[in-house]
């Protein structure tokens, strides 16, 4: 290499004469050789990467070697075809799709600041952050803007964003939760010993206590203290730096200030030995604050856990027939027009249609009908539901995104995404609140600086300190944590922090039916004979013939006999009924057509009428014997329960995947106002929405997964203990009792939780409203702020502790 030649400071080879391709690496320029090596820098400086080039002992001439791991991750996800697995796209376009996870996000902030930051990228046409899960929905066009270039714009501004995987968020889940724990405990350990300390300088201030022990008190509190504030508290400090470098004001931000300022002086203070200390002050918000944002943390990662929940109800294998030979293939092999063979008890992989084969099969899942359903040539299959009797040959019509279970996905993560107005209306409030006390600190030191430049400092810091919004932090917190352990003693889990805030102004409450109002089991209700025989003998038979059979009719006939008859050669003919030997006479149980091929005509009109009603009959040659009613049994205590319900001021709407006239008919029974059937999960949740837009507050009750996108979607939700665990996680509420007789009790408290909220805040305003002129004064010293912010703090707690009585 000539004198005139340059090395090039990314990959080592000389530098072209005459070309400048030059990149600030830490301040200085570095040359490059080529605008791919230029590119690759910038990338490394955008994304403080620096490192790379600081431990690197050589420059390599492999390119791989050349980017740095971080990056290469990234631009992996370019890739058209990892892109399939976790990508929508439009076909024969270029508009995509794609569900992120976001680390990193900690309040409503860092929402609006990621929305606002990636929105501007051009290419992107759309991106929402949901809060509650930090998932958040990415739409862009793939010629404009690739995938990596997005994820590298997002960990720009100090966040982290990568596709969507329930494993890596499952272990993320899980680091979080340890890391959010042991910060708590450091938190909890500290502010325990130190405010034993800080009692003790109390009452030593007012006796005898030598300078010597308040000396050596103090350097014990700070000993505690700093790995508190350096570990548990360091959270909050990145937080509101990151808000600040952005020109934001999060509530982390006077949190920070507060806690620095008054660790600071505090060291100040023990090392000059000379002022007061606040060690107890910056332990005690520490550890309130992290609880309040542990309590939040595990909420979400409940809320993240139902779309998932979802997608699990998929197989992950499927049986294909090609070529007559049938082969095991993972879901993800298949394609439009395939045959699959689905086995009794296996799971549909896919949507399609029934070309070979007759069957029951179970869509209790998705919507919501209680009995199985008969399938035969040209029905239609849903995938996620189950195939009870005989095997089934299907052709694939719908496969991914396309498929019915997918579309309940997208519903409930529509629903998830859309924020209350409660939540706005705290979000907006807490900004003007931050902003107001930092302008008021700030008035407080220039002021002072004038009057007594000496006092200035400590005067600011009682203002700080004093108005430190932990009363009013706590003011929901305490209550809603009072209220929720007095639920949960009565059997009333709730797992969303705004649950019962929300149950208390409720004005429209929406059941579900199966599951709900109803046990969702058969039960025979009532025997009719048609024959010679006594009601104990078809009992017997009839519980004989259908010991076998695991369809939910046979279970519930199957109970009418402890001593069933004991037939030979059963053989069950789907959507018949079976038929089955005793000392060679032929018996069959099952629908009216199917006996009366070997009863002969029906001996007269039984058209028993209840609650869901299904009828199924016994015969034998030249014989009909009985009939049997059964019905989905109604919950012992769910008409008292609508009529308590109704005397709290509120209306009671059904609304069921069940025929019009089996809804009709609880209606009726329970003296519900109104009751809509033959509903899909869609239809479900546009009839929510259209009440909510009329100015209805409505909580949804269910118990199955077609519930989840209403569930998600009500301003509140309760799921039933007995009921599927995807609709117990996209509820804010869980009836553990599997009985609905703690539901009025629970609006009841939620009511009263309103009212001590309302007191707490209420005392939250007057002590501001007292307090702060006073230590803007200089007539409330720090330490007199402490203990009153500690004492507000006190009083908000103990208050909220009445609803545990």
């Amino acid at each position: 290499m000539s004198k005139l030649e340059k090395e090039c400071f990314h990959c080592g080879q000389p530098v072209p004469n005459g070309l400048h391709h030059v990149v600030k690496i830490e301040g200085t320029p570095r040359e490059m050789c080529c605008t791919g090596c230029e590119a690759v820098a910038q990338a490394i400086v955008d994304n403080n990467l620096i490192d790379f080039y600081t431990f690197r002992t050589d420059k390599s001439d492999k390119a791989e070697n050349l980017v740095p791991a971080e990056l290469r991750e990234l631009q992996i996800y370019d890739d058209d075809a990892l892109q399939k697995t976790f990508v929508r796209a439009e076909e024969g376009g270029s508009i995509r799709e794609a569900s992120l996870i976001l680390e990193g996000i900690v309040c409503a902030a860092c929402v609006w600041l990621n929305e606002k930051h990636v929105r501007a990228i051009k290419g992107v046409l759309d991106f929402k952050v949901n809060y509650s899960t930090h998932r958040a929905s990415l739409k862009w066009d793939n010629e404009q803007v690739q995938l990596s270039d997005v994820l590298k714009a997002i960990t720009n501004i100090g966040y982290h964003a990568h596709p969507f995987d329930s494993g890596k968020l499952e272990s993320l889940q899980k680091k979080e939760k340890s890391a959010a724990l042991r910060r708590i405990a450091i938190a909890g350990i500290g502010m325990m010993q130190v405010m034993m300390l800080a009692i003790s300088l109390y009452i030593g201030d007012s006796s005898d206590m030598s300078d010597n022990m308040r000396h050596f008190l103090r350097w014990i509190s700070l000993i505690i203290t700093t790995p508190v504030l350096l570990f548990a508290s360091r959270i909050f400090f990145i937080s509101a730096w990151r808000d600040i470098k952005r020109l934001k004001l999060g509530m982390d931000v006077p949190v920070a200030i507060a806690m620095g300022a008054a660790y600071l002086a505090s060291v100040w203070a023990t090392i000059t030995q000379s002022g007061e200390v606040y060690f107890d002050s910056v332990t005690m918000f520490t550890f309130f604050l992290l609880t309040g944002r542990y309590l939040e943390m595990v909420a979400r990662h409940k809320a993240g856990q139902v779309a998932e929940a979802l997608v699990r109800l998929m197989p992950a294998v499927a049986t294909r027939i090609r070529d007559d030979k049938q082969e095991t293939v993972t879901v993800s092999e298949l394609e439009l027009g395939d045959t699959l063979l689905i086995k009794p008890g296996e799971t549909i992989p896919a949507d399609g249609t029934v070309i070979d084969g007759v069957s029951s099969v179970n869509e209790a899942l998705l919507t919501g009908e209680s009995l199985p359903l008969i399938k035969k040539i040209d029905s239609a299959l849903i995938g996620g539901t189950v195939n009870i009797e005989s095997p089934l040959f299907m052709k694939v019509k719908k496969l991914g995104d396309s498929t019915i279970l997918s579309s309940i996905v997208r519903l409930l993560e529509r629903a998830q995404s859309e924020k209350p107005n409660l939540a706005r209306v705290v979000d907006k409030i807490a900004v003007w609140f931050v902003l107001i006390l930092l302008i008021v600190a700030m008035t407080v030191f220039i002021t002072w600086s004038f009057v007594s430049p000496s006092d200035a400092f400590w005067v600011t810091l009682s203002v700080l300190v004093v108005t430190c919004p932990c009363a009013l932090s706590l003011a929901t917190p305490a209550a809603l944590t009072a209220a929720t352990g007095a639920l949960t003693e009565k059997g009333i889990l709730t797992t969303r922090g705004h649950a019962l805030e929300t149950l208390a102004k409720i004005t429209h409450i929406v059941f579900d039916k199966t599951g709900t109002l109803t046990h969702g089991q058969l039960v025979v209700s009532k025997t009719t004979l048609l024959g010679s025989k006594k009601e104990s003998t078809v009992h017997s038979l009839a519980a004989g013939i259908e010991s076998t059979s695991e369809h939910p009719i046979a279970k519930a006939i199957s109970m009418l006999s402890a001593k069933p008859d004991m037939f030979l050669d059963c053989v069950s003919t789907s959507g018949k009924g079976v038929e089955g030997f005793i000392n060679e006479t032929k018996y069959r149980l099952g629908n009216k057509s199917y006996i009366k091929e070997i009863a002969g005509a029906f001996p007269k009109n039984e058209n028993d009428q209840g609650v869901e009603t299904s009828q199924v009959y016994l015969g034998c040659e030249g014989e009909w014997l009985a009939s049997f009613t059964l019905l989905d049994e109604m919950r012992a205590e769910s008409k008292q329960v609508v009529h308590a319900l109704k005397e709290q001021g509120l209306k009671v709407t059904l609304l069921s995947g069940d025929t019009q006239s089996v809804v009709d008919g609880v209606v009726v029974s329970l003296e519900i106002e109104q009751g809509l059937g033959g509903l899909l999960p869609e239809g479900k949740l546009q009839y929510l929405q259209r009440l909510q837009a009329q100015g209805e507050i409505v909580a949804m009750v269910g118990d199955g997964v077609n519930d989840a996108p209403v569930l998600a979607g009500a301003d509140v939700s309760l799921a039933m203990g007995s009921g599927s665990q995807l609709a117990q996680a996209s509820a804010d509420m869980v009836l553990l009792s599997k009985s609905l007789e703690q539901l009025p009790e629970a609006i009841t408290l939620s009511r009263k939780m309103q009212t001590v909220i309302y007191q707490n805040f209420s005392w939250a305003v007057v002590y501001n409203l007292f307090a702060i002129p006073l230590a803007a004064t200089g007539l409330v010293l720090p330490w007199m702020a402490a203990i009153g912010m500690s004492m507000s703090s006190l009083l908000v707690v103990l208050n909220a502790l009445r609803l545990k009585n």
